[in-house]
């Protein structure tokens, strides 16, 4: 065993120990000079390894070239003058059992584009940020009070080049931004680009956690994609998957020849369904590892946030397993405690550091206190995907609205939990694939019903409490499911309908940001008040969102394709409601009906003491803006000012009346007698 060095000791110690949360700093590879030898210093941890050396194109990949030395318990080391910034690289590792595997480097910085799959050295210091700005505003910012408006996005088929070639991350930014802004999106979220080796999983299962792939560029293309996005005001937040890893032989399976980042227990290492390994959350190595691999994205490429994937399938020991299939906890539960543990860990460490910075689980169940801190008995995420909501609208969105009265609580029962995480309301890439249809052609009707539909169900998402996801290509109404292999279908803005769905969406979006009302008590039943909850039998919800001052827009959802003339509702306040915002405008493809500003009458309905009458036409959702309460009469006078009024007056006139007599008694000894009563009467009438 090579001796530890002395700066080393203190980061091996904390990555033993599940702590050392920068661990890419001492794994991997690193330009470093030692004496007058310019090279690359190369370390992995590798436990069960008899052997392991580094190869590449510097040593014809012979195994053992050059040989890596044990510096402490399963950590090896070498260093190799000359390497070069892209050279190609990959650990030879002998096994328990003799056998060699070449294996990537769990820690690269940089990897070859698929099919090869070896590492590449890269040095990713050097890059002049220019989003100061931005970062400094974002430490200020209250993150759970903001507007969130989220455009989900696959880098790769968002829009390509001709021939279908895609975009570096750099000329993705140039295409991306300046729709980002018109289309009134406060964030853009990519589908995992750590990288990954099928192009299917749309990088869901992941082979290089400290590498963006490099089918869109370099590493150093990518911080700029960040940067230049965070200098247009718009912030990004990419998929992190810790739940799971492929089987790839290159890649973290069986790493050393045994299990080593995955837990060794058959019943809890595997997800057989998706043929994919579970990580190992109790062994402290591997959380630095993720950890670091968390950290090391939000710090090094500026990234805003991390949606984490699958926390679900980590939670519980029997997801997606049959009986038998799996075994319980230590204290007969299906809970799989050591993730418990991990992610608490995990999210206090990020969210510790950096709390302007959002953690948003993936989590489909009722598990309890996702988005708590940890602090509290909850897993420390600030946000959680509300999986039910979903799940629920959509189930009503594609029933025929001849049925949706029988469906009512789909609409309102969201409303019963809304408060209990920081939700965001999803609508993302799972929901267009696989045969699910996409987002419009789940809408049922005619051809014109659907786009009405979908109209009818963007005005009600954004006004629902929660921030809030659309996966690209639903802003214009794509008709054929997402396919990651082409471009989203941009011709269709060729035709009114996309068109206008487009601009109803751009519209609704910037009426988002610039109403608080939406956004600024998402998560407390203090920005949230039924109107009308439960007329099922038409198909009606109306509600009232508040900002912080109490300001309100009345929420008024119509789910049917029959118009309601007349229709009466209870209000807050006395005075003039004004139709602010409708779905049913002309120019989004609609009807182009307006109500008319309504003064409320006295008349006790819904609860409120004030009623209004409206017409909703037909599969429609109208905004209206609620006048301010009445500001209480100001207190009448108090007696004593009274008084104190009627002496000065008194006063006033006395001395006008000493005035005027001093004025007679002249006037009498300097004039006729005729003419003084003349002079007398003008006085008189003065006064």
């Amino acid at each position: 065993m090579k001796k530890l060095d002395k700066n080393a000791q203190f980061p091996v110690y904390l990555f033993h120990e599940g702590n050392n949360f920068e661990a890419y700093r001492y794994f991997g590879a690193h330009p470093e000079t030692r004496g007058t030898k310019q090279g690359v210093v190369f370390r992995v941890w590798a436990p069960h390894a008899k052997a392991v050396s580094v190869v590449g194109d510097f040593n014809s990949w012979i195994p053992g070239s050059h040989p890596m030395y044990t510096v402490s318990d399963g950590i090896w080391e070498a260093f190799i003058e000359g390497i070069q910034q892209y050279d190609v690289y990959k650990y030879c590792v002998t096994t328990p059992s003799d056998d060699l595997q070449f294996k990537a480097d769990p820690y690269a910085f940089h990897a070859e584009t698929r099919p090869s799959n070896a590492s590449k050295v890269y040095d990713i210091q050097g890059y002049q940020w220019g989003d100061a700005e931005w970062e400094k505003a974002q430490k200020k910012a209250d993150v759970i009070n903001a507007p969130l408006n989220i455009y989900e996005m696959h880098a790769g088929s968002w829009r390509t080049k001709e021939g279908g070639v895609p975009y570096n991350y750099a000329e993705l930014a140039d295409e991306l931004i300046p729709y980002i802004k018109d289309m009134g999106y406060t964030h853009v979220e990519l589908l995992p680009i750590t990288e990954y080796p099928f192009d299917g999983s749309w990088g869901y299962q992941v082979t290089g956690y400290f590498a963006p792939t490099s089918r869109y560029g370099t590493p150093k293309d990518f911080m700029a994609f960040v940067d230049k996005l965070h200098q247009a005001g718009i912030g990004v937040i990419m998929d992190w998957v810790p739940a799971h890893f492929p089987k790839d032989g290159y890649g973290l399976y069986n790493f050393d020849g045994l299990p080593c980042y995955e837990d060794p227990n058959p019943r809890r290492g595997e997800h057989k369904e998706w043929g994919t390994m579970v990580f190992n959350f109790g062994m402290t190595e591997v959380q630095s590892f993720l950890i670091s691999s968390a950290l090391f994205w939000l710090e090094q490429y500026h990234i805003d946030g991390l949606r984490v994937d699958a926390v679900a399938s980590m939670l519980y020991l029997d997801y997606n397993r049959k009986d038998g299939e799996w075994e319980q906890n230590i204290n007969g539960g299906n809970e799989n405690l050591e993730a418990i543990d991990f992610l608490r860990k995990l999210n206090t460490a990020i969210l510790g550091r950096h709390p302007h910075k959002m953690m948003i689980a993936e989590e489909s169940t009722a598990f309890p206190l996702v988005s708590k801190p940890a602090a509290d008995g909850g897993l420390g995420f600030n946000f959680k995907w509300n999986m039910g909501w979903m799940n629920d609208m959509l189930s009503y969105m594609q029933t025929d609205p001849l049925f949706r009265a029988g469906n009512h609580n789909k609409v309102t029962f969201s409303f019963f939990y809304a408060f209990s995480e920081n939700f965001v309301l999803p609508i993302s890439h799972d929901e267009v694939v696989h045969g699910k249809g996409s987002l419009i052609n789940k809408m049922p009707g005619e051809y014109a019903d659907k786009f009405a539909n979908l109209r009818t169900f963007f005005g009600y998402m954004m006004a629902h409490p929660g921030k809030k996801l659309l996966f690209m290509g639903c802003e214009f109404a794509q008709f054929i499911e997402w396919n990651e292999k082409q471009q989203l279908d941009w011709l269709l803005l060729d035709y009114d309908a996309h068109k206008q769905t487009q601009a109803y969406v751009r519209d609704l979006n910037h009426f988002y940001l610039e109403h608080p009302q939406f956004w600024e008590e998402d998560f407390t039943w203090e920005g949230f008040q039924w109107v009308v909850p439960d007329d099922s039998a038409q198909s009606v919800v109306a509600f009232l969102r508040k900002d912080k001052k109490g300001e309100a827009v009345l929420v008024v959802c119509n789910f049917n394709p029959v118009e309601r003339v007349n229709y009466a509702l209870g209000v807050p306040a006395a005075g003039s409601y004004k139709e602010i915002f409708t779905s049913d405008e002309e120019k989004y493809g609609g009807t182009g009906f307006h109500n008319k500003t309504v003064r409320s009458k006295k008349g006790e309905m819904h609860g409120f003491e004030q009623s209004i009458h409206i017409t909703l036409p037909p599969l429609s959702t109208l905004y209206f803006s609620v006048p301010a309460p009445k500001k209480a009469a100001a207190p009448k006078k108090t007696a004593a000012p009274k008084a104190k009024a009627a002496a000065a007056k008194t006063k006033t006139a006395a001395a006008k009346t000493k005035a005027s007599a001093a004025k007679k008694e002249s006037a009498a000894k300097a004039a006729p007698k005729k003419r003084a009563v003349k002079k007398a009467a003008g006085d008189a009438t003065e006064k």
